[in-house]
């Protein structure tokens, strides 16, 4: 059979196209050479056959969205306690946000998708109910026992704490996903870390992939908070017109729509702002990339931080982060439910430590020294309304 041209056309089998198989280096081959890639991965905890039809990173991307750790985070709260409100941000849409940022920036650095995104859908894997108020009580409580950070425990919620796998405990994700995770790690913590604390300790950078995930978290949760606190009440646009990048982008919306008000006013000039920050991102990145020239990942390790803002935008970005901490989370209905907060961890902990026959059968350890970091699993696994439910439980008696 011939085309119009007069060429003759072979007709592949059916089926054939089926039959195709991407490797991942096929799947990869448009990266940059100093993005991470799953063909070179430092590889998993336990050893796995190669999956088909996927990355290693794609894997753990999908591990990370079937985790029951991830669901969890629909009701975790970022500001606000969940019961507060349905329109305010979670950990869930928070880590959505961080996730389609992190994408934006990678596709235009030429980076690891995959990875980026499996990083910031597990970055808050580990956070405990009410937010930071709610870390810092656990923090207090474990002081003697080791303390807690919110990026070690979901380091050990894809480690060790799912539940999911006939072979192992945790989610046995990559090496480079798990370094992604571990923002920040204290030197004592990172000591027993073997490969993966010796970032900490040696002061090496990791991957583009985890820098561009740890910059994009600042994005989403500065901007949100914004909206969140304009439309709560908490805060007013008078207050935020003394923040330059705000009332930037807050006057250049006014005035390419002279129409609109209220919400979709605020909604314009947000998403304005997550735009400069994106773009900015992308282009001082570029600068750093063209600066540093790194031609591995080794490289980039060995580099100085290379995801950054330019100077100009990363003072204004800096600016608003201050007024968010001086207007929204010291704000004394904020301060307020933080203190309530606090009780109910503080609570629960004493509780479980005075008498650990209250916890469920699965967190009661035979080994006293172990038992406060098994109450710590279990209370940071907790959402917000599970959490008021077992306070209830507790210590309220209810008469019906």
């Amino acid at each position: 059979m011939t085309n119009t041209r007069g060429d003759e056309v072979k007709h592949e089998p059916a089926g054939a196209a089926s039959m195709v198989v991407l490797t991942q280096e096929t799947l990869e081959a448009h990266l940059a050479p100093y993005a991470a890639r799953s063909s070179q991965s430092r590889g998993r905890r336990f050893a796995e056959a190669a999956p088909s039809a996927r990355t290693e990173f794609q894997r753990d991307r999908d591990r990370i969205v079937h985790s029951t750790a991830f669901r969890r985070l629909e009701y975790k709260t970022q500001v606000f306690v969940n019961h507060e409100g349905d329109l305010f941000r979670t950990r869930l849409t928070h880590s959505l946000e961080v996730a389609q940022i992190a994408r934006s920036v990678a596709r235009n650095l030429r980076v690891n998708e995959d990875l980026v995104e499996a990083i910031s859908l597990a970055h808050d894997l580990g956070h405990t109910p009410f937010g930071h108020a709610g870390q810092d009580a656990l923090n207090d409580c474990m002081r003697e026992h080791g303390g807690f950070e919110h990026n070690l425990q979901s380091l050990a919620v894809v480690d060790d704490l799912e539940e999911h796998y006939g072979a192992f405990n945790g989610l046995n994700l990559c090496f480079e996903t798990r370094e992604g995770i571990l923002k920040h790690c204290s030197r004592e913590n990172a000591r027993r870390l073997g490969a993966l604390g010796e970032r900490f300790l040696e002061g090496r950078q990791p991957s583009i992939e985890a820098q561009i995930a740890n910059v994009a978290d600042e994005i989403a949760y500065n901007n949100h908070d914004v909206d969140d606190g304009l439309r709560s009440g908490l805060l007013t646009i008078e207050q935020l017109a003394e923040v330059e990048l705000w009332q930037t982008h807050y006057l250049a919306a006014r005035a390419d729509y002279p129409q609109i008000e209220g919400r979709r006013l605020i909604h314009e000039t947000v998403r304005r702002i997550i735009n400069t920050l994106i773009v900015d991102l992308i282009e001082a990145t570029r600068a750093n990339l063209a600066r540093y020239a790194p031609q591995s990942l080794d490289a980039v390790r060995a580099a100085p931080p290379i995801v950054a803002h330019s100077e100009a935008i990363a003072v204004q970005a800096a600016a608003l982060k201050r007024f968010l901490f001086r207007n929204l989370y010291r704000h004394y209905r904020v301060m307020r439910m933080a203190n309530k907060a606090r009780r109910v961890v503080t609570g629960l902990f004493d509780a479980f430590t005075d008498d650990p026959r209250l916890l469920p059968p699965s967190y009661q350890s035979a080994d006293a020294t172990a038992q406060p970091r098994s109450i710590a699993h279990y209370i940071a696994g907790m959402t917000d309304r599970y959490a008021l439910k077992e306070y209830q439980r507790l210590f309220v008696i209810d008469d019906n």
